[in-house]
């Protein structure tokens, strides 16, 4: 007790106390303020959000309330050292939203073309019999068409006065032959033109009777494809009576767009198909490339020919062609599939993995060669080895529109937009790619195209009242989509259709005459030019036409079910002005 007696013990044993506590104190809270920071930082990196409708926060996956598309992460943390055009993802983010990358190489591109057509008979066996006499035709002994001949086959009986009068002739030139043996060999050569032959001319002689009916014999063997005449007929001659195909060779022809014509060379095996032969595949090899472009079909024909000795191949029987090209010009070239290529019409990027284990991805515009398939040829922008997102492309552009990084949209990063817009013109979505779509999404997209071609139709015929009651029906049927039969990629692109849609029907009801529809129809027009591209074919064939006049003579499209042109922009004034560009 002596010792607490002592103040200046006392006064150290209360500092060691104080600082003990102090410590106590302070380290705890630094403690809970890392923890705070840690749970701080956890929950920021866990933010979700979704592509279209960025103002929506959630703190955990699902689906977007507004249209119900998968929610992405928004990462806001950032790595040291990271490009600031890279766009970052966590591993378990890029998990849920199913990125996937593989490294690109080169490969020996082997493009597969599919081509349709016809069985058809061969142009150089078919043979028209003929009257090589003129006169009555006596009896046909081929009736139908369909009916097999062979070569020296009787055809038909034939009465004709000119013969007659030339077997006279003959019979008279033969009792002074010897005298006159011109006249005799004249007589006889007639008959001979009129393809009688050496035997019935010398039946004739023997018989010293004439004939009053002669034969038509068949010159080939074959099919009778056309009957030209019945009994009781005159004919003259050089009339066709019959034609004969002979099918014991034919022709395979195929439509070759204009576009795969580079692909195709004379001498490229083809392997085809039959849709009247299931389970048979059929080999040939092409001969015969059009050098023309049909101008209304723009396709040209490649022939194959076959060997049909069993009849198996009958003309009009569809057709469907492989053929796979070796591309030469692009050897040693990347080849990548095409879910990683996002393409907006004239750019077309994907996105490249950053050096380093963590998912950083940098987007990188390419140039684009032959589509091989399932994937495109690489001529520019890849080198071998690199590491590109081949699955959830899409989702990581959109992570980069709301990080307001460069994106498939915008080139520069900044504010993102779905398109681009020109004065007072509304956004235009541009094309990204073709994507597959369910029947059941088919049928909820036809009112809308309906609708747009009443709209057209309308504006032709300078209604303005129908034009303003068609955009409400536009208005209508798009309220009517129902979002959720859109997957995948097709869910966000069918949303910026949606969204630019709807912009421009708002800006053509404010309209107060039709000049003012018409000035906006012309951004319409291309939304669903692009609709149509994206998401097609649909169950109506749709023709697209284009007025060069419209658009201060730059030019302006418009979607039809008929090849009638029918201008929209320019109504009775200029009705007829334009032409078709494209079939769907």
């Amino acid at each position: 007790m002596q010792i607490f007696s002592n103040q200046y013990i006392r006064y150290g044993i209360f500092v060691v106390i104080g600082l003990f506590f102090g410590w106590l104190f302070f380290h705890s809270l630094s403690t809970v303020e890392g923890e705070e920071n840690h749970s701080s930082a956890e929950s920021k990196a866990e933010i979700w959000t979704c592509s279209m409708h960025p103002q929506i926060r959630m703190d955990k996956s699902g689906k977007c309330p507004i249209c119900g598309m998968d929610l992405i992460p928004l990462s806001q943390n950032t790595s040291e050292g990271m490009d600031p055009d890279a766009i970052r993802f966590t591993k378990e983010a890029a998990q849920l939203a199913n990125v996937m990358t593989s490294v690109v190489s080169k490969q020996k591109p082997i493009k597969e073309i599919r081509l349709y057509g016809k069985v058809q008979a061969d142009e150089r066996l078919l043979q028209s019999q003929v009257a090589y006499i003129p006169g009555r035709i006596e009896k046909l002994y081929i009736n139908f068409t369909g009916e097999s001949v062979q070569k020296g086959q009787t055809l038909a009986l034939i009465y004709s006065p000119d013969l007659i009068t030339a077997q006279q002739e003959l019979l008279e030139a033969a009792k002074t032959k010897q005298s006159f043996p011109e006249i005799y060999e004249a007589a006889k050569e007639k008959l001979l033109q009129w393809k009688l032959t050496n035997q019935q001319i010398a039946a004739i002689e023997n018989s010293k009777k004439v004939k009053t009916n002669i034969d038509v014999v068949s010159t080939s063997n074959g099919i009778v494809t056309a009957r030209r005449v019945n009994n009781g007929d005159y004919v003259s001659q050089g009339s066709v009576l019959f034609e004969v195909s002979d099918l014991s060779r034919i022709w395979v022809m195929f439509d070759a767009y204009e576009s795969d014509l580079q692909f195709l060379k004379n001498g490229n095996k083809m392997e085809f198909t039959i849709q009247a032969i299931p389970g048979s595949t059929f080999n040939g090899i092409i001969s015969f490339i059009d050098p023309v472009i049909d101008p209304v079909n723009r396709v040209a024909k490649v022939r194959v020919e076959m060997s049909n000795q069993n009849q198996q191949l009958k003309p009009e029987m569809f057709a469907t062609g492989f053929v796979k090209a070796n591309l030469d010009q692009y050897q040693n070239k990347m080849v990548v599939p095409k879910t990683a290529v996002l393409w907006t019409g004239k750019r077309s990027i994907v996105y490249v993995k950053q050096a380093g284990d963590d998912p950083i991805f940098k987007i990188r515009e390419i140039e684009l060669g032959p589509m091989l398939g399932n994937s495109y040829v690489v001529i520019k922008g890849l080198t071998d080895g690199e590491e590109i997102v081949t699955q959830g492309a899409f989702s990581v552009d959109a992570a980069a529109q709301l990080e307001g990084k460069p994106s498939m949209m915008n080139s520069e990063g900044g504010t993102t937009s779905t398109g681009h817009q020109q004065g007072n013109e509304t956004p235009v979505v541009k094309s990204i790619q073709k994507i597959t779509i369910s029947e059941n999404a088919k049928k909820a997209l036809e009112p809308i195209i309906n609708e747009y071609v009443s709209l057209q139709s309308a504006l032709a015929s300078d209604d303005f009242s129908t034009s303003k009651k068609q955009l409400k029906n536009i208005k209508t049927a798009l309220s009517k989509v129902n979002m959720s039969i859109f997957k995948g990629d097709a869910h966000n692109v069918w949303m910026q259709f949606e969204e630019q849609l709807s912009k421009s029907i708002k800006v053509m009801e404010s309209a107060k005459d039709i000049e003012n529809i018409r000035k906006h129809f012309l951004n319409l027009s291309v939304n669903y030019v692009s609709l149509v591209e994206t998401f097609g074919p649909f169950s109506k064939k749709i023709y697209l036409l284009n007025c060069p006049m419209a658009n201060n003579n730059k030019g302006g499209d418009w979607l039809s079910f008929s090849k009638e042109v029918k201008n929209p922009y320019y109504g009775k004034s200029m009705l007829t002005c334009g032409s078709i560009k494209k079939e769907y």
